[in-house]
């Protein structure tokens, strides 16, 4: 039996890309087990797939002042140890680390114990974790062309960013049914993240009636922002989806979204024509912008940046969005980043179960 740790966590985007390989790695014969914090979110995500889970202590690396920049590095310590330990015990061929800093114990505890690493970065420009991992990995998955520049050469592959397979296999029919839509006008999805968005929610409301003459719109606006006064015929609004969520896409013609990585990797992989609308660099580091700039490139997405977002400029990159969908849907279907899963699959098997440098 083959033998994989995956490992990662402190955000859903840390997991989701970890999860995504499941199923095609056990249909491939590996037995897998994760190695994640004893209280992060990957803990619930995990059990809830049925992987055996084995929590280590962990800290975090603060670039501000902090009490606990004084007491974190002594948990840190204490993770490396659980992580060798746990390494020699469950003897993997490989681990896999999608990053977060739960990850950069067992990626040293690997590199301890003799067994190769593959890291993966999602975002364009590498986080922390994953720069302190960089010297003790085997190779590295990269998933914007431009992150290419800030990996070491010889060990970087651009292999994009797995995504659920289960989004693949969306009904349009049973996305009209569960919207209450029918076929005489295009369906717009609005998608704000997975918490929503205030902003976008508070535009797309205010030019309804315009988007209404063209579209019909599904909205998933995050939990705590439905409007009722809101709802009208053609308009569907929903806190959050998840068994939903694959039908609503295909029933999508366009979609509004943020910028997310995992989220427009799997616009990508589904061929969706979408209006990126990053967060802006007063509310993140700024990682948006430049996976919204990357798709915008090349050639998958137009891009509205929320500091000129408007009720009319909204409506405007709308309608050429949606005149130009087929020139973006022929850039999406050509590009080799969006069978990212067999990608990053192949370098597990080879580098796994033949243990050759790749």
């Amino acid at each position: 039996m083959k033998r994989i740790i995956l490992t990662g966590g402190g955000t859903a985007g840390h997991v989701m890309p970890n999860l995504a390989l499941v199923p095609e790695l056990r249909r491939n014969g590996w037995e897998i087990e994760y190695i994640g914090s004893y209280t992060g979110i990957e803990r619930e995500l995990v059990m809830e797939a049925g992987i055996p889970y084995h929590p280590i202590a962990t800290g975090k690396f603060r670039r501000y002042f902090s009490v606990k920049n004084f007491t974190d590095p002594f948990r840190v310590l204490q993770g490396l140890g659980q992580a060798v330990a746990l390494i020699r015990k469950l003897r993997p061929d490989i681990v896999f680390s999608k990053g977060g800093f739960v990850s950069v114990p067992v990626v040293v505890g690997a590199w301890l114990n003799r067994v190769p690493v593959i890291l993966h970065e999602s975002d364009l420009t590498p986080g922390l974790a994953n720069r302190l991992s960089l010297p003790f990995a085997t190779a590295i998955c990269a998933t914007f062309p431009e992150t290419l520049a800030h990996l070491p050469t010889g060990k970087t592959h651009l292999t994009g960013n797995p995504i659920r397979a289960e989004l693949l296999s969306g009904s349009k029919e049973k996305g009209m049914e569960i919207c209450g839509f029918d076929s005489a006008k295009p369906v717009l999805a609005v998608l704000g993240g997975s918490l929503g968005s205030v902003t976008i929610n508070q535009v797309v409301r205010a030019v309804l009636p315009e988007l209404l003459k063209r579209f019909q719109v599904v909205h998933i606006c995050g939990k705590g922002h439905l409007d009722p006064a809101a709802q009208r015929p053609g308009y569907r609004q929903f806190e959050f989806v998840t068994q939903e969520l694959p039908h609503l896409l295909a029933l999508a013609d366009i979609c509004i979204s943020r910028a997310g990585s995992n989220f427009i990797f799997e616009l990508l992989a589904l061929k969706k024509p979408a209006l990126l609308i990053p967060l802006s660099k007063a509310a993140s580091r700024g990682d948006q912008i430049l996976n919204a700039r990357s798709f915008a490139k090349q050639g998958f997405s137009a891009v509205l940046l929320e500091e000129e977002l408007s009720g009319e400029r909204l409506l405007s990159k709308v309608d050429e969005l949606y005149r130009e969908r087929q020139a973006y849907i022929e850039k999406m279907a050509s590009s080799p980043l969006n069978d990212a899963t067999a990608t990053v699959l192949r370098l597990i098997d080879a580098l796994g179960t033949k243990g050759i440098n790749v």
